[in-house]
């Protein structure tokens, strides 16, 4: 039960991040990490950023969970990991739309390389990759041949969460505090949803 413990701290901890936003107490941190990263503005750059966040759009991470469903289903033979797969990946998107909804924030108007629709808070783009690239390396994990390829993978899930993330302040389409805010929540609900997996898997046993 002590993971409960955990989830509720973190969850209230996300709560807490959540209520210094709608406050504006963390508009300092924000324009400051702001004014640094679009400080780096350049072509290569500008180019990268519009890249990775069509990464991390639901035009390529949709493909990107059904090619993953594919190779879980019909080369690995594991049936039971798509329910994780494409049921953490939709409880993390609806989970995203309602907590947006709840909170409202408008997303900010200062220097926009791309335009975006719709609230700001918490990054759907960082909600997205936190949640489907954790859940890859979870599931991959244990097919790696090695340890060296299994660092190959989290360096590989880590740099596309964080570039995701990054690309999307450096756009000017969220405040930093909504990719954290965004990362916070995918943690807790990927905690949750391997938590389930495992009892699931337990329980049938």
């Amino acid at each position: 039960m002590l993971w409960w413990v955990y989830l509720i701290l973190a969850a209230a901890g996300f709560q807490g991040l959540a209520m210094l936003v709608s406050r504006e107490k963390l508009m300092r941190f924000d324009l400051a990490v702001i004014d640094f990263i679009q400080g780096l503005e350049s072509p290569g750059f500008t180019a990268f950023a519009k890249t990775v966040t069509t990464i991390g759009s639901g035009k390529v991470v949709i493909p990107l969970v059904l090619a993953t469903a594919a190779v879980l289903f019909v080369v690995l033979k594991h049936r039971k990991e798509l329910i994780l797969l494409i049921g953490g990946m939709l409880g993390s998107t609806l989970l995203n739309e309602g907590l947006k909804r709840l909170y409202e924030r408008a997303r900010p108007d200062i220097h926009r390389i791309i335009e975006e629709t719709g609230y700001s808070f918490p990054s759907g783009h960082s909600m997205a990759s936190f949640t489907f690239y954790g859940l890859l390396t979870y599931l991959l994990w244990r097919h790696m041949p090695s340890k060296r390829w299994r660092g190959v993978l989290i360096a590989f899930s880590v740099f596309m969460i964080l570039c995701i993330g990054i690309s999307r302040v450096y756009l000017g389409v969220h405040y930093p505090s909504d990719v954290l805010g965004g990362y916070w929540v995918s943690a807790c609900w990927l905690a949750v949803c391997v938590k389930l997996f495992r009892r699931l898997g337990h329980v049938r046993r």
